[in-house]
């Protein structure tokens, strides 16, 4: 006899407008119900969810020890280098991003698992965990954007900038960034609410959340999502892209530039493509201090494009496909391929410690000392 998907997976359909709920569909287009039926089974969805939940929490396990050791270097280092800070934000960011990610994991493995909650896993974990976590994940690209724009104008205009670019700033920069980008998250506890459900299957009452349906509610969410789930979002990423091609042409000038000052013999000559003053010459003969700061910010700005444009593909399907959410006849998908794109920015910022270790030699004296590895080296060399 065929097994009930409802009393298998009894915690997750429980309640009908859980964005994990697989029984029912929501939209009155037989057609696109007939075209998202071959889609993906109940049992595709939660095997791949799974595989999905699994190695999420293995990529951020990573994150979560890479971006701590970040945060304890830059520490160490200081904060009298306006780019120590604005890293030292973004690691913080990726760290809590990673959390987010776990708790959000946990309760889903939890809730598929049957294990009894004080709360709905699904549910409370979105709001908690889920929301929260798209939200910062804007917050890491405007810091991504800021710190490519800020080495864009220092290159380009490095006399009148490094006036202007100062750690108070920068601090200040970054708490702006972080209230214009994050704290509006919490704004969704205007749409949902926390109550106390009796749930038949635990026989108890448990948390839950609940949509608060007013129409200017519901409008106010359409207006808020608009700007803070699509606008936002994207914007970040236009300026991200921009700088980093800007950034990667003024290397190739640079790089020119050291290859004629070479072939000139090291004679005292300014090379014919940059007149004397031009601003390409300043930006071409910036120190090498300068020049690995922006190849190190280059990486981290190109790291966080590949990680973030399935996002940006996620978010156009979101705003062109009506059925493409959390409720629509594809939400399956909308689940899957959102959870496959959140794994970018663990993975981002997992990686980031290594372009830091490698193109940053204080970075790497101060990381090998806190973790020990010269103190390692040495004694090796002393038992040889």
């Amino acid at each position: 006899m065929e097994e009930d998907n409802s009393t298998r997976y009894p915690a997750l359909n429980e309640i009908t407008d859980n964005p994990f709920h697989l029984l029912e569909n929501y939209s009155n287009d037989s057609s696109m119900l007939t075209l998202a039926s071959g889609f993906l089974s109940d049992e595709q969805f939660y095997i791949i969810h799974l595989i999905i939940i699994y190695t999420s929490q293995l990529i951020n396990i990573c994150a979560i020890i890479a971006n701590s050791l970040s945060v304890a270097v830059f520490v160490k280092l200081g904060f009298s280098e306006p780019s120590n800070i604005s890293l030292t934000a973004l690691a913080i960011c990726d760290f809590t991003l990673a959390m987010l990610l776990t708790w959000s994991n946990l309760c889903f493995w939890l809730t598929y698992h049957n294990v009894p909650l004080p709360f709905h896993g699904a549910n409370v974990s979105f709001l908690t965990g889920g929301d929260h976590w798209a939200f910062l994940s804007s917050t890491v690209a405007w810091i991504t954007a800021f710190i490519s724009f800020e080495r864009c104008l220092c290159i380009l205009f490095p006399l009148k900038v490094r006036r202007l670019i100062t750690p108070r700033g920068t601090f200040v920069a970054m708490l702006i960034i972080i209230l214009l980008t994050f704290c509006p998250s919490f704004f969704m506890y205007i749409r949902y609410k926390f109550v106390w459900e009796f749930n038949p299957y635990q026989n108890v009452t448990i948390l839950n959340t609940i949509p608060v349906n007013s129409e200017f509610v519901i409008l106010f969410e359409k207006i808020y999502l608009v700007i803070y789930g699509v606008i936002q979002p994207l914007l970040a990423f236009l300026i991200v892209l921009i700088c980093t091609v800007l950034l990667v042409v003024q290397l190739r000038k640079i790089s020119f530039w050291r290859l004629s000052v070479t072939s000139a013999k090291r004679q005292r000559v300014q090379p014919e493509e940059y007149p004397a003053g031009s601003s390409s010459a300043s930006g071409a003969r910036i120190s090498p201090k300068e020049e690995s700061l922006v190849r190190k910010v280059v990486a981290i700005a190109i790291i966080f494009i590949v990680s973030y444009t399935p996002i940006c593909i996620m978010i156009i399907c979101y705003v062109a496909l009506d059925e493409y959410n959390a409720f629509g006849v594809y939400r399956r998908l909308f689940v899957v391929s959102a959870y496959i794109t959140s794994l970018g920015q663990p993975i981002s910022g997992s990686v980031n410690i290594l372009i830091y270790y490698k193109m940053a030699s204080k970075f790497r004296s101060v990381f090998r000392r806190l973790v020990r590895l010269d103190r390692q080296e040495q004694e090796r060399h002393e038992l040889k």
